[in-house]
């Protein structure tokens, strides 16, 4: 398949810097997307090869990947909530936006819509629905876990080529086909200095968190939620790995959205963007023309 071409720019952000990818055209109405864990915005190409002619797509590295700044020191999750107000504030200033974001990626688009439900018209999220945490991890425990992770200078896993490192995609993920893997090879790595490419991610974010994740809080910020949520759910993703679709505990989160639509993705893993590209972009394409047609752009 032939791939939409994307273009990149920066975006300051005091002493450091984001790089911000565009696909379409630049007067379609704008979709942000928010990588996941480990990952940049290049994800979101077999998506964006499908939604390119509808929307004018607005994804970023975040700070510590790909080709936005690297700290080389340990990061503080909170900061890419105020990142994420800049991105909105730059590129859409003056209106609501269309927001969706892939595990990580849609826990920052959650919390942050929580806190600013006014600039954000309608989220999808992308197999992510909260985490199961520690039971028996408490808050002094997990901060010196992140201490004594952070004492040393972690260090970047290196492969000896970009071909080594989509064999290893495809053995992570054996639905990858070969094309897919090598495409996404190619963008997530970086070159070091003796010949060999590692992940294009800061290692400094392979640190565990320095606080306890509280279910509470997820609950808390879900109901704050006023904007119409889809929820994408691959059959073979985290969120059946925690639940079944009648498992108490899954049912009591949805309800926690005011207003939730579900989605099975069959024949999918945790990376749905890459597993299945097509229904996805189907899915994304009837939710936010929806939006479209109740707000003309």
């Amino acid at each position: 398949m032939t791939h939409v071409s994307s273009t990149c720019e920066r975006l300051a952000l005091g002493a450091m810097s984001l790089n911000v990818r565009h696909w379409g055209v630049p007067d379609a109405p704008v979709l942000f997307m928010l990588h996941g864990w480990m990952d940049c915005s290049i994800t979101f190409q077999f998506v964006a090869d499908r939604l390119a002619s509808t929307f004018h797509i607005i994804a970023p590295d975040l700070r510590g990947y790909g080709q936005s700044t690297w700290l080389g020191r340990p990061y503080a999750f909170v900061d890419h909530y105020a990142d994420l107000d800049v991105l909105l504030s730059h590129y859409a200033p003056h209106r609501p936006v269309m927001l969706a974001g892939h595990s990580m990626g849609a826990n920052i688009a959650c919390n942050y819509a929580a806190a600013r439900p006014e600039r954000v018209e309608r989220l999808a999220l992308m197999d992510f629905l909260g985490r199961t945490p520690a039971s028996d991890i408490g808050a002094s425990d997990q901060l010196r876990a992140w201490l004594m992770a952070g004492a040393e200078v972690p260090a970047a896993r290196s492969y000896p080529d970009v071909e080594a490192f989509a064999a290893r995609l495809r053995k992570t993920n054996p639905r990858l086909d070969q094309a897919r893997a090598h495409f996404l090879a190619r963008h997530l790595t970086v070159a070091l200095e003796d010949g060999r490419v590692a992940m294009a991610c800061d290692p400094w974010h392979r640190l565990p968190a320095p606080c306890v994740y509280h279910l509470e809080d997820w609950y808390s910020a879900w109901r704050k939620l006023r904007s119409p949520v889809l929820l994408l759910v691959a059959d073979e993703g985290e969120v059946r790995a925690q639940f079944g679709t009648s498992d108490p505990e899954y049912l009591r989160r949805l309800a926690c959205f005011e207003r939730v639509s579900v989605v099975e993705v069959s024949g999918s893993g945790h990376n749905v963007q890459h597993d299945r590209p097509e229904r996805v972009a189907a899915e994304l394409k009837a939710f936010f023309s929806a939006s479209l047609m109740l707000n003309p752009y």
